[in-house]
C-alpha cells in the first residue's frame, strides 16, 4: 500500500505529529522503531492502528501518550509542544489529558472495582463521579467485587472505567481485546465505542485484528515503522457486527 499524504480532518486537530522518528540503541546496535511519521488527529476521532508485531504501533501510541519521546520530529497537543518537553511536563500531560488501556488490566488485587477506579480521581482536576464511571462500563452491580471475582472482560472494563473517570481528552488502547475471546472482546469494544460516541473522547486503538478496523473513522496502517497508508470508512460498523 502506498503512503498517503497527511489528511486534514474537518475538526481542529488535537494532536499534530511531524517527522516522528524513534531509534532505540543498545550498545552499537540501532533499531529504528518509527520512521518519519506525519499525522493529524482530530477531536473526537476513533482511529484504529493496524500492523504486524514490530511495525511501530505501540511506539507511536506511547509517544502520542507521553510515555515515550521521539528521537526526532515534533509533536503538539493543541497549543502545547510535547517533543523536547521534560519529564514533569510529560507527567502533567499524561495526568491531565490521557487515559490508557492496555492488554493486561493492571488492577490492584486488594482493592474493589470502585476503589481501583477511585485511585485515579486523586490526580484528576475534574473527575467524573466514580459510580458514573463504573456504571458506564456496565459494572454497577459489581462495584464492591475484587478483581479475582471478575472475568477477564469485566476486569478490562474496570480498566476502561479507571481510564475515563478523569475525563481524558485522549483514550489510548493497546490491544485491549488481545487477551479476550470474541464475545467478550465485542463487549469491551462496545464500551470503548460508547465512550467515544457519548463523551466525545478522541480514541486510538491498536490491534492485530483487521476486523476491528470497521469501527473506526480512520484506519492507520503501519509497517516497518512507517505510516504505510490511511483508510477512511464510509460507514462505521458497530462492535456487534464484528466477526473474527
Amino acid at each position: 500500500m502506498l503512503a498517503q499524504p497527511v489528511e486534514s480532518p474537518a475538526a481542529a486537530p488535537v494532536l499534530v505529529a511531524r517527522g516522528l522518528t524513534k531509534v532505540y540503541r543498545t550498545g552499537e546496535v540501532e533499531v529504528v522503531a518509527l520512521r518519519d511519521v506525519d499525522l493529524d488527529v482530530a477531536q473526537g476521532e476513533f482511529i484504529v492502528l493496524l500492523g504486524a508485531s514490530g511495525s511501530g504501533k505501540s511506539t507511536l501510541l506511547n509517544i502520542l501518550g507521553g510515555l515515550d519521546v521521539p528521537t526526532s520530529g515534533t509533536l503538539k497537543f493543541r497549543d502545547k509542544t510535547l517533543s523536547g518537553a521534560g519529564e514533569a511536563a510529560l507527567t502533567a500531560y499524561r495526568r491531565e489529558h490521557v487515559g490508557f488501556v492496555f492488554q493486561f488490566y493492571n488492577l490492584i488485587p486488594s482493592l474493589t472495582v470502585r476503589e481501583n477506579v477511585a485511585l485515579v480521581t486523586d490526580i484528576a482536576e475534574d473527575p467524573m463521579d466514580i459510580d458514573e464511571a463504573v456504571a458506564r462500563v456496565g459494572l454497577a452491580p459489581r462495584r464492591d467485587h475484587f478483581p479475582a471475582q471478575l472475568s477477564g472482560g469485566e476486569q478490562q472494563r474496570v480498566a476502561i472505567a479507571r481510564a475515563i473517570v478523569k475525563r481524558p481528552d485522549l483514550l489510548l488502547c493497546d490491544e485491549p481485546t488481545g487477551a479476550l475471546d470474541v464475545q467478550t472482546g465485542r463487549l469491551v469494544l462496545e464500551v470503548i465505542e460508547q465512550v467515544n460516541r457519548e463523551i466525545g473522547t478522541t480514541t486510538m486503538v491498536i490491534t492485530h485484528n483487521a476486523a476491528i478496523a470497521g469501527m473506526a473513522d480512520r484506519v492507520l496502517h503501519l509497517g516497518d515503522g512507517r505510516l504505510a497508508g490511511i483508510d477512511r470508512n464510509a460507514r462505521k460498523i458497530s462492535p456487534a457486527e464484528l466477526h473474527w
